[in-house]
Order: C-alpha cells, then sequence, then structure tokens
C-alpha cells in the first residue's frame, strides 16, 4: 500500500500553491539547465529568463538549441546561452564544464534536468555505459563534480549562502531499491534487466547522488535535492510504443507543471532548506523513497562513479 498510495497520490496531486511567478527576481544568477532545449528543461529556462536569470542552455544539438533559444527569447525577451554538452560521453561533458568555467566564476543553480527513458536496450553511452544510467546519473555526477568550485563560489557570496543542485528523478523510482553495478555497463546481466528495470535504478540514482552530494558539501553551502516533477506529456516517452503512448497521455499532466517542483527547490527561499530532501508534485516535500536514503549506497555508488570519470 506504501508504494502504491505514494505513487497514485504523486499522479494526482493536490493543487500546486507554488507558481512561477512566485519566483523571486534572480537577477546576476548564473544558471545551467541541462536538457533546456525541450520538454521540463525548456520550460524551467523560460521561468528562469522571464526573473532575469542568465540562463545556459545545455544540450547535445546546436540546431535544436538554438531554436529553443529563439522560442524563448520570443517568449519572455531574454536569451539563453548555448552550452553544447552530450551527457552520453564523458570527453563532451569535459569539454562543456570547461567552456562554461571559461566564461563563469560563480555557477548559482545546476538544473541537472535531462534524461532518457526507455530507450532500446543496445543503445549505450560513448564509453559503453548503460544509456539510461550513464546519461542520468553518471554524466551529470562527472559535470556537477566539474563545476563544484563555480558552485562552492557562488554559495559564498550568495546572500542566503548557497548554492543550489537540483537533480530531476521520477516516480519510477519507487520500483527499485538498491543499484546492480553488474548492469551499469553492457553486460549479459544488464541485458536481463531489461529497460524499465535499468530506467527505475537511474531515477533512484538520481536521488543517492544528491543526498550523498549534501553530506559532502552541505556544510559548504550546496544545497542538493530531487524532485519527481510528475507525470507529463513530453518527448520522454518517445521511446515507448505508440498504443502505450496514446494511454498514458490520457492522464498526463501538461508540460508546463513539470517545471514548478525544480523550480521552487531551485530558485526560492524554502529551498536553502532543502539539502537532501525529495520533493514531490507540485513543490512538496515527500518521503524519501526506500532505498534512496542509504548512505553506505550513495557512498558506494560515489566512489564507483569517481573511479569511472578519474582518467577522462
Amino acid at each position: 500500500m506504501g508504494v502504491a498510495h505514494s505513487i497514485y497520490t504523486q499522479s494526482f496531486p493536490p493543487k500546486t500553491k507554488f507558481k512561477v511567478e512566485d519566483i523571486p527576481d534572480l537577477t546576476g544568477k548564473v544558471v545551467i539547465v541541462t536538457g533546456a532545449n525541450t520538454g521540463v528543461g525548456k520550460e524551467t529556462a523560460k521561468a528562469l529568463l522571464a526573473h532575469n536569470a542568465t540562463v545556459y542552455v545545455a544540450a547535445r544539438s546546436k540546431e535544436k538549441a538554438d531554436q529553443a533559444i529563439q522560442d524563448l527569447k520570443k517568449q519572455t525577451g531574454k536569451e539563453g546561452i548555448f552550452l553544447k554538452l552530450d551527457l552520453g560521453d564523458l570527453k563532451s561533458i569535459k569539454a562543456a564544464a570547461e567552456e562554461f568555467l571559461s566564461k563563469e566564476k560563480e555557477l548559482h543553480i545546476l538544473f541537472n534536468n535531462a534524461g532518457v527513458m526507455m530507450p532500446p536496450l543496445e543503445q549505450t553511452t560513448a564509453q559503453g555505459y548503460d544509456l539510461q544510467f550513464g546519461t542520468n546519473v553518471l554524466g551529470h555526477f562527472y559535470l556537477t563534480q566539474l563545476l563544484l568550485p563555480a558552485l562552492l563560489a557562488a554559495a559564498k557570496t550568495s546572500p542566503d549562502g548557497t548554492a543550489r543542485v537540483v537533480n530531476t528523478s521520477a516516480a519510477a523510482v519507487y520500483f527499485t531499491s538498491k543499484v546492480d553495478f553488474n548492469t551499469l555497463k553492457d553486460t549479459r546481466v544488464r541485458r536481463k534487466k531489461g529497460v524499465s528495470n535499468l530506467y527505475a535504478q537511474s531515477k533512484l540514482g538520481n536521488i543517492l547522488v544528491a543526498n550523498e552530494l549534501t553530506r559532502r558539501y552541505g556544510d559548504q553551502g550546496i544545497v542538493a535535492s530531487s524532485v519527481n516533477p510528475g507525470n507529463l506529456r513530453s518527448d520522454l516517452q518517445r521511446h515507448l510504443p505508440r498504443a502505450v503512448q496514446k494511454i498514458m497521455y490520457s492522464f498526463l499532466h501538461p508540460l508546463p507543471m513539470g517545471a514548478l517542483t525544480q523550480l521552487y527547490a531551485g530558485t526560492t527561499s524554502q529551498g536553502a532548506e532543502l539539502g537532501g530532501k525529495f520533493l514531490i508534485p507540485w513543490a512538496r516535500v515527500g518521503k524519501v523513497p526506500k532505498g534512496a536514503d542509504d548512505p553506505k549506497l550513495a557512498g558506494e555508488l560515489w566512489k564507483w562513479m569517481e573511479e569511472q570519470v578519474a582518467n577522462v
């Protein structure tokens, strides 16, 4: 009943008390949104630009990012900045971080928003990791690690003494409680696990990393939280069969709603108190899913990821 109740209440949440209009003025704040060329990321960037933040639109495709930047300028009158980033390639992540750090000394908010959901099983990252875990978790971990100097610098100068990191998870996290390290690269065990279980595992990883980041850097002003943005109509479902998409769309929420919870965590004064918290639709603190509150597992995952990126 616990899992079913959690999924139901997050699938059909109460009316939101937080609105985009409640975001404070963000003049002087530098923000990166991964996957900001589409979906929830684009909606997040739109709200940030409308409130005067400097927004880096991090995406793989310059063509798609440029189109998104044009769209956002028409809607907000403000222009985002393209940052080339392929989360499925550790070398691309390193280049993106170097590019950003050559332009900015401080990073006030990092939205680790981009992700893939249930792609074909044969797809892997450039370095041979499971595409979902490699993109959703390892890629964002490495990006965050490389940007830590800018995040720590921003925390020192921010009025509230914080810099925010917001990891996008999902309700799928309730379908697993552990990380099987034997499935993180393309092995026979991974292929038996299947794409839905691999997706759930990656969403667990998003929470574990946020919680461990808080444990390690919370006393230096890094406020890391994780969010379930809600069940939304977006292109995240593009890999699902069309018949399944049609059924799902009947009970999915409008895309703009998905930006609310992470915007609440990243921009508001209340967000400064959300380190290590798991937020649920819409802009509410929820109970951390089973396994996601395990510091031993989080520590093991952190160590494993440090080893993977050590020689990029």
